[in-house]
């Protein structure tokens, strides 16, 4: 019985990672943010850095979400866009 509700604990976490697109267009009043979400896979390996609760929709997530956490991110690592025209494009 272990064993089925480990391989469905895996088939339900790897689902989000498959099913993800690979690049995601953000709309917004001035410039798309267009968003490499396979390359922030690759780059990160740990999808709660953005996902806190798992795979899925970010909980919270908008412009102030987006500005604190990946922009903080980019900031921190040193990597990465952190002005205002370099992630919106008009």
């Amino acid at each position: 019985m272990k064993k089925v509700i480990v391989a469905a604990a895996l088939v339900v976490f790897s689902a989000g990672a498959v099913l993800a697109a690979d690049v995601i267009t953000l709309q917004a009043k001035n410039g798309n943010v267009t968003f490499n979400h396979k390359k922030h896979q690759e780059t990160l390996k740990d999808c709660k850095v953005c996902h806190e609760k798992g795979p899925g929709k970010i909980e919270g997530f908008g412009k102030d979400w987006a500005h604190k956490t990946c922009k903080g991110c980019h900031g921190d690592k040193g990597a990465g866009p952190t002005k205002c025209a370099d992630c919106h494009k008009k």
